[in-house]
């Protein structure tokens, strides 16, 4: 996509949204790190249910290793995968009480070393709580980044770099969530909302759904 086209694309993100957030509810930077635990493969809506019962009684790496594994799942058992994420979390917070004095850790390599943070929650961590400019290609993403032609790519890992590499310094810090709100509420999987899309003119789907220019917004 020509670099003038990603420009007004993200223009167009900015105008309708000049500072979004994360849907996660979170107070701390380890009550962060946990939801995006959570968050794989499960709605931020599901993991805000559930947190807001778990932080109230365990809100600390040392908190949740006294609540215990088995008493972890009883707040989390209404998220997918919540075996294997217990057992992440668990061993995730015995490392940051061990290893970081229970902070949370600001290089990437440190935290792509906790159990149950791979690369896109590293990412996320890294942009919301310490503003760095990346990007953690979630279904949401790739589907945007390939559907618009901003950025294909047949890997996250692709379409994350794609993004790095076409998006303007100006737009980094806040790209990743114009991009996953974008993918969420408009440009979905299924019957996107093309006749509401703000950046109709500059995707490039060939698939994209004709609207008269007046027929948007």
């Amino acid at each position: 996509m020509p670099r003038a086209r990603v420009t007004r694309l993200f223009e167009k993100l900015q105008a309708g949204d000049p500072e979004p957030v994360t849907e996660l509810v979170y107070n701390t930077p380890f009550e962060l790190l946990c939801a995006v635990i959570l968050s794989a493969q499960a709605t931020d809506v599901g993991v805000n249910k559930a947190t807001a019962k778990l932080y109230p009684v365990a809100n600390t790496p040392q908190a949740i290793l006294d609540l215990g594994e088995a008493g972890l799942k009883q707040y989390i058992a209404t998220i997918g995968l919540y075996n294997s994420k217990a057992k992440n979390i668990m061993a995730a917070c015995d490392m940051l009480v061990r290893l970081h004095g229970g902070e949370v850790p600001r290089s990437r390599e440190a935290l792509e070393a906790l159990p149950g943070v791979g690369r896109k929650t590293a990412n996320v961590v890294l942009n919301v709580l310490f503003g760095e400019p990346t990007i953690a290609v979630d279904t949401h993403i790739f589907r945007v980044g390939n559907r618009t032609g901003l950025a294909p790519g047949k890997t996250p890992l692709a379409v994350e770099k794609g993004l790095l590499a076409a998006i303007p310094k100006k737009f980094l810090r806040h790209a990743h969530h114009w991009l996953v709100l974008h993918g969420r509420y408009v440009c979905t999987a299924r019957s996107p909302r093309c006749h509401l899309c703000p950046i109709y003119d500059e995707c490039a789907w060939p698939e994209k759904r004709g609207v008269a220019a007046g027929g948007r917004g």
